[in-house]
């Protein structure tokens, strides 16, 4: 039996959960995320906990993800969810243009602009070297993360570029000249 598909996923009061086929929709104080269900799992709710059960062992290698990705929904739409990348690098730096778009200085000819999906909302620190990511949907804001990052991944030889905060890099030694 899977060790995390057991664990009860404890419901706040303000929480509502609506299963609709295979789709499950949770609404909360930030708003709702629907998330999808794989076949032969059910959620069963009693006494404000919620649990995911499997009609047989074939159902076993989905059993923890499908709890996993109700237990992050409800999360999301009681906590949110942050993501922090930071910028190293002279000259390196990010600026929001407006509500919707970053725009990152990351050493090209040019800026490259950013736009954030809807769900997903930027805040930049006063030194735009620091991006922080908010969203209660986990996967779109992990996702934006990665594709931010992506724009220019940290170089393990002079460790610049996009990273994710508190991101440990392993530098690289150059080159040793000829003598």
């Amino acid at each position: 039996m899977s060790r995390i598909g057991k664990k009860p996923i404890a419901l706040p009061k303000d929480v509502k959960i609506q299963v609709t086929g295979n789709v499950v929709a949770v609404q909360g104080p930030k708003g709702k995320v629907e998330t999808p269900l794989p076949k032969g799992i059910r959620l069963e709710q009693k006494d404000g906990v919620l649990t995911a059960i499997r009609e047989n062992d074939s159902q076993a290698a989905v059993h923890g993800l499908a709890r996993a990705l109700v237990n992050n929904a409800v999360e999301g739409v009681t906590k949110g969810w942050q993501r922090e990348l930071e910028i190293v690098g002279v000259g390196y730096r990010a600026e929001l243009k407006g509500k919707g778009t970053v725009v990152f200085s990351l050493g090209f000819s040019h800026p490259i602009e950013y736009p954030l999906p809807t769900g997903v909302d930027a805040a930049v620190d006063p030194k735009q070297t620091r991006i922080t990511l908010n969203g209660i949907d986990r996967q779109k804001v992990g996702q934006v993360a990665a594709e931010m990052r992506s724009l220019r991944p940290p170089d393990p030889y002079k460790n610049k570029g996009v990273r994710y905060a508190g991101e440990r890099l392993k530098k690289k030694v150059g080159k040793t000249g000829a003598k």
